[in-house]
C-alpha cells in the first residue's frame, strides 16, 4: 500500500537535509452628539458608546504556538515513533539497509532527495512529531553530518539577506532601509482573504528565525516542575520559557494553567468591529441557564471562517453552502491554481529576486462570459508567490491596466506591463519562463496546497470519577457505559484491518495498534480518533507508551470526564504537541436526560477559534448539533495551532526551498521581457505611450476590490483601527493587517444601505447593524489632513459607494425630521424589527417621505439595532424633536433586510 502511494507522488526537490520517510502516507480553518457620523474628532463620539454600551472592554487576540522536537526528559514524557522498524526496508525498497532516514528541522534546509516520494507539509509535521528523542547534550538545531553527496546550495555568507541581517558589514556601510509593506493596486481584485493579508508582507524582510523553546502541554508542565539544570537541554528550556501565570479562569471542568488560555463560556466571542457585537456581547453572556438543543443554529460565517471571496455565479448567495458551524483558520483559497490554472493554457515564471528571494508567478488570460457595454471583456488571473506564507491571488481586468496594447485585442495586455503595474516592487528582469514539463504544475500544486489539510487526528482520553492525571487516564483499560454512549454519537466504530480510508498512522495490517478505532467525516474533512481505551493496553505499565505514542502526538485532545471527575489541567500532561484540550463532562449519562458541558483550553499563542463555548450553565443535549459543535471545534483548534511561530517557520523554510528548486532547475533561458527586446523596427520608431486605464473598470470584477480605511472598533470603546475594506460580489470584509485577522464580514446580499459624508462612511446590514469607516487615514495618503487629502478621501468614498451599488441590494439612507399632528401623533406604526408597518396617508410622516416597508436605522440619534421595541416606541412618543434615519423599501414595498444569524436557547 505504501509503495503504491509512493509511485503516484512526484519526488521532492533536493534541499539539503536527510528526511525520514517511514511513515509517509499521502494526505489529501445616551448619544448626545450633534452628528450621526462617527468621526473621532467629534466630541459626541464617546458619549454615544458610553450610553449604549457601558460594558465595553478590550478583546484579546493571540497568535499561534506549536511544538518542537521531543527531548528526553523522563520516561513519562517520551513520545514514541509511529514507525515500526520492520516497515523501513519495505518502504525504502532496500532490505539490506536498515538505517531509516530522518529529518532535522533545526537546520537551514528541510528536504533531501533520496529517491523518495514528495510529501505535503502536514506529512512533514508527522515526521517531526515522530522523530526519536535526542541526547540531551546534542544540540537539536545542529544538522547531523551526512555522507551522501548533496546539491550545492548557497552558503549562509552568500545569503541575499546578509546585508539586512548584518547592517554593520564593513563591505557595505549603508544601513538597510526599513521594510515597506505592499500596497496592492485598487484595480486588482483579490480572490480570497489570505490574498488581502499579502498587503501586510514587508518587502525585503528576512525570514523569521526559529526559536528552541518548550511548547504545548510541556510548557505548562515545565512551569509547575522546575527543571534540573544539570542537563544542557533543561537549561536552554528554562532560558526560553517565558513566565506566564495563565488567565485565572477556572470552573468544575477546567483549572487555570500557566501558558494556557481557557474558554469556559460566558466570555466575549470573536473580535468584530460592528456595532451590535459590542451591544450584544454581554447579552449572550447573561443568557439564562438552559440546554442547547436541535433548535440552535448559526447561519453567519464567523470572521475566522471567511476565506474565499470570489465564487462562481451558481454558488453566489446560496445559503446551503453555509454549514451549521464554519471551518476556521483554513486557507481554502490554496486551490486557486488547481481550479483556475491547472490543465488550462497559462504561463509560469520563476526567478531569484534580490530582495524577495525565490519567487514564482502564474498568469492566465480569460474572457468573461457576462456581456459589457464596453465590448468583450478580458481579465488576467494572477498568482504571486514569495517565501512568505502569504500569496497574492486574484485578477485584474485588461481595461483597468495601463498598456501600450489595446485591451480586448487578440494578444491583449503584455504580461510584462501587467506585472509592472500590479507588482512594481518585483524585479521582473529576474523572471524566466518555466520549462514545459508536467513536473512544474505538479510542484506548484504541492507548493500552494502545502498548508491545506482535510485529514485530522484527534486524541480522546477517558477520565473516570476522582481522576485527573495523565497516568490515571492512560491506565483506564476499558471504556465505561458513559464513554461508549459518547463515542457512538461522535463517530463510527470501524475495524482497522484492511481499513482503506484515513487511518492516522494506525496499523491496518496486523492489528498491532488495536483491532478497532473511531472514524467520522465532517463536511469535507476526515477525522480519525485515537481513543485511549481502543489502543493497546500493557499490564503493569503505568506509562502506557503504546497509547501515548499516538495521543501524545495529536495537537487536539478531547478529555471525556465522567460525573465526579476532578478538574483537568494541562500541567498534568507532558507533550510538546498537545496544544488544544476540549473537556467534555457528561451529566446523567445513559439516561433520557443525558447532557454535556464543554470547556476548552489552548496554548496561549494559539489564536482563538470557534464555535464559541455556550455560557456557564448551558449544556448540550445528545444531538447532531452537539456532534457538529465538537467536530468543528476540534478541526478549528488544529487549524489555529498551525499558525504558531515554529510551525510557520518550518513551513516558510519548506516553501523557500521549493521555490528555489523551481527557480534553479525548472526554468528556460527566456526572460519575461524577451518579446520585442531586439526589435529593430521598434528602436527606430518613437516609443509608444501607454493608454490610461478605463476609470472604475474594477467595479465589474467578481473578486474583492480593496481600499485602505480606518474602522471604529465599537467593542474596544471606539478605537480607530487601520484596516483594508474588501468588497466582492459575494462578501464584504474588513481585515486588520496588523493582527492579520478578519474583524468583520457579511454577505453583500445582507447590505441594506449606506451613509456617506465627506471621508466618513457607514455601511448598514441585516436589521440595521453597522460598521463605521473613514477613508484617508494617516500613512495611507501623503496628503492626509490637508484639503487635497480630504478631496481624495471623498473621491475614494464615492468609489466604495459605487462598488456597493453594483454588488448589493442596498441604497443610500435618508434623514428625516418628523412633525406631530394636533393630537401629538407621528402618523405611523413600527414593527418590533424596526420596519415601518403602516403610514397615515397624506399625514406629516407621509409628506416627509416615509413609506410602508421603510426601515428605521436611527431614532433620535440612537442606533435602532441597540433598542428594544419598547425603547424605540418610548423615544418616538416622548422626544420633542423626532429625527430618524431610514433606508427606503424595495420597489415592491418590502423592507430591506436579510437576517442571517439566530440562536435559540431552550430553557431547562
Amino acid at each position: 500500500m505504501m509503495n503504491s502511494q509512493r509511485s503516484e507522488i512526484p519526488p521532492v526537490p533536493k534541499m539539503g537535509v536527510r528526511a525520514r520517510v517511514a511513515e509517509w502516507p499521502p494526505r489529501s480553518k445616551e448619544y448626545s452628539g450633534n452628528s450621526r457620523h462617527f468621526q473621532p474628532s467629534q466630541s459626541s463620539f464617546k458619549p454615544f458608546h458610553r450610553r449604549l454600551i457601558p460594558h465595553l472592554k478590550d478583546l484579546e487576540f493571540q497568535e499561534g504556538f506549536l511544538g518542537i522536537p521531543l527531548r528526553q526528559r523522563s520516561s513519562s514524557e517520551v513520545t514514541l515513533s509511529e514507525c515500526d522498524p520492520e516497515e523501513i526496508p519495505e518502504i525504502r525498497g532496500n532490505s539490506s539497509n536498515s538505517a531509516g532516514l530522518f529529518r532535522e528541522y533545526g537546520s537551514t534546509s528541510s528536504i533531501d532527495v533520496q529517491g523518495i516520494p514528495e510529501q505535503s507539509f502536514f506529512e512533514m509535521l508527522n515526521e517531526f512529531r515522530t522523530k526519536k528523542p535526542q541526547n540531551p547534550d546534542q544540540n537539536p538545531e545542529q544538522p547531523q553530518p551526512q555522507k551522501e553527496k548533496r546539491r550545492r546550495c548557497l552558503k549562509p555568507d552568500d545569503s541575499i539577506f546578509k546585508k539586512l541581517l548584518n547592517p554593520k558589514d564593513p563591505e557595505d556601510p549603508k544601513l538597510p532601509e526599513p521594510p515597506k509593506s505592499w500596497i496592492c493596486r485598487k484595480s486588482f481584485a483579490h480572490f480570497d482573504v489570505q490574498s488581502i493579508f499579502f498587503e501586510a508582507v514587508s518587502v525585503g524582510s528576512a525570514g523569521t528565525r526559529r526559536r528552541n523553546t518548550t511548547t504545548g502541554a510541556s510548557a505548562a508542565s515545565a512551569a509547575s516542575h522546575p527543571p534540573n539544570f544539570s542537563s544542557l537541554e533543561n537549561l536552554n528550556s528554562k532560558e526560553n520559557l517565558e513566565e506566564d501565570l495563565g488567565d485565572n479562569t477556572s470552573n468544575d471542568l477546567l483549572l487555570s494553567c500557566p501558558h494556557f488560555r481557557n474558554e469556559i463560556g460566558g466570555g466575549r466571542g470573536e473580535r468584530d468591529v460592528s456595532f451590535s457585537k459590542s451591544a450584544f456581547s454581554s447579552a449572550a453572556a447573561a443568557a439564562p441557564s438552559g440546554i442547547l438543543g436541535e433548535s440552535g443554529n448559526f447561519w453567519k460565517v464567523s470572521n475566522a471562517g471567511v476565506s474565499v471571496l470570489e465564487f462562481p455565479k451558481e454558488e453566489q448567495r446560496n445559503p446551503e453552502r453555509v454549514g451549521s458551524f464554519s471551518v476556521e483558520h483554513a486557507d481554502l483559497g490554496a486551490t486557486y491554481y488547481r481550479d483556475y490554472f491547472h490543465g488550462r493554457e497559462h504561463s509560469n515564471y520563476f526567478g531569484l529576486d534580490e530582495k524577495l528571494g525565490p519567487v514564482a508567478v502564474s498568469v492566465r488570460r480569460e474572457r468573461l462570459e457576462e456581456p459589457s457595454e464596453h465590448g468583450p471583456q478580458f481579465q488576467h488571473r494572477l498568482i504571486f508567490r514569495t517565501s512568505q506564507l502569504l500569496t497574492l491571488r486574484g485578477s485584474i481586468l485588461e481595461d483597468a491596466t495601463p498598456s501600450t496594447a489595446k485591451a480586448g485585442s487578440g494578444r491583449g495586455v503584455p504580461v510584462r506591463e501587467l506585472l509592472e503595474f500590479v507588482l512594481p516592487e518585483l524585479n521582473i528582469h529576474c523572471l524566466r519562463l518555466a520549462l514545459p514539463s508536467p513536473k512544474v504544475p505538479e510542484q506548484l500544486l504541492k507548493l500552494d496546497e502545502q498548508g491545506l489539510c482535510r485529514r485530522h487526528k484527534v486524541g480522546i482520553l477517558y477520565c473516570k470519577a476522582g481522576q485527573s492525571s495523565e497516568e490515571e487516564m492512560y491506565n483506564n483499560e476499558a471504556a465505561g457505559p458513559a464513554l461508549d454512549e459518547f463515542l457512538a454519537l461522535l463517530g463510527e466504530k470501524v475495524s482497522l484491518k484492511s481499513f482503506t480510508k484515513y487511518a492516522a498512522q494506525l496499523d491496518t495490517k496486523t492489528d498491532s495498534t488495536g483491532t478497532h478505532s473511531l472514524y467520522t467525516t465532517y463536511q469535507d474533512y476526515e477525522i480519525m480518533f485515537h481513543v485511549s481505551t481502543m489502543l493497546p493496553y500493557t499490564p503493569n505499565n503505568r506509562q502506557q507508551l503504546l497509547r501515548k505514542r499516538h495521543i501524545g502526538n495529536d495537537i487536539v485532545t478531547i478529555i471525556f470526564q465522567e460525573p465526579g471527575a476532578l478538574p483537568f489541567t494541562p500541567q498534568n500532561i507532558r507533550s510538546h504537541f498537545q496544544h488544544v484540550f476540549i473537556i467534555v463532562r457528561a451529566h446523567q449519562p445513559c439516561s433520557d436526560n443525558v447532557s454535556y458541558s464543554v470547556a476548552v483550553t489552548r496554548s496561549k499563542d494559539v489564536p482563538p477559534f470557534g464555535p464559541p463555548v455556550p455560557p456557564a450553565g448551558v449544556t448540550f443535549r445528545r444531538s447532531d448539533l452537539f456532534r457538529a459543535f465538537l467536530l468543528a471545534k476540534a478541526i478549528n483548534g488544529e487549524n489555529a495551532a498551525h499558525k504558531s511561530h515554529k510551525f510557520r517557520t518550518m513551513a516558510t523554510r519548506t516553501r523557500q526551498e521549493y521555490l528555489r528548486d523551481l527557480a534553479e532547475n525548472y526554468v528556460t533561458n527566456t526572460p519575461l521581457d524577451a518579446a520585442g527586446k531586439f526589435n529593430l523596427i521598434s528602436l527606430a520608431s518613437k516609443k509608444k505611450e501607454k493608454s490610461k486605464a478605463r476609470p472604475s473598470a474594477e467595479l465589474e470584477s467578481a473578486g474583492a476590490v480593496s481600499w485602505r480605511v480606518s474602522a471604529l472598533d465599537f467593542g474596544r470603546g471606539g478605537e480607530e483601527v487601520p484596516c483594508v475594506l474588501g468588497i466582492s460580489k459575494e462578501l464584504v470584509v474588513l481585515v486588520d493587517l496588523a493582527a492579520k485577522e478578519v474583524v468583520f464580514n457579511c454577505f453583500t446580499g445582507d447590505v441594506i444601505g449606506w451613509s456617506a459624508e465627506g471621508a466618513a462612511l457607514r455601511i448598514y446590514h441585516g436589521r440595521g447593524d453597522l460598521v463605521s469607516l473613514r477613508v484617508g487615514i494617516s500613512g495611507v495618503s501623503g496628503t492626509a489632513g490637508t484639503e487635497e487629502g480630504a478631496e481624495a478621501a471623498a473621491e475614494e468614498v464615492k468609489e466604495i459607494v459605487q462598488r456597493l451599488k453594483v454588488t448589493t441590494p442596498g441604497c443610500a439612507t435618508v434623514d428625516m425630521t418628523l412633525r406631530r399632528n394636533g393630537l401629538g401623533q407621528l402618523g405611523f406604526h413600527v414593527h418590533p424589527d424596526g420596519s415601518v408597518a403602516e403610514v397615515e396617508e397624506y399625514g406629516f410622516a407621509w409628506q416627509a417621505g416615509l413609506r410602508r416597508g421603510s426601515r428605521l436605522l436611527e431614532v433620535c440619534k440612537v442606533a435602532a439595532v441597540a433598542l428594544s421595541h419598547e425603547q424605540m416606541i418610548d423615544l418616538l412618543r416622548t422626544s420633542v424633536t423626532v429625527t430618524v434615519v431610514i433606508v427606503p423599501p424595495h420597489e415592491d414595498g418590502t423592507p430591506r433586510r436579510l437576517v442571517l444569524v439566530w440562536v435559540v436557547l431552550v430553557p431547562a
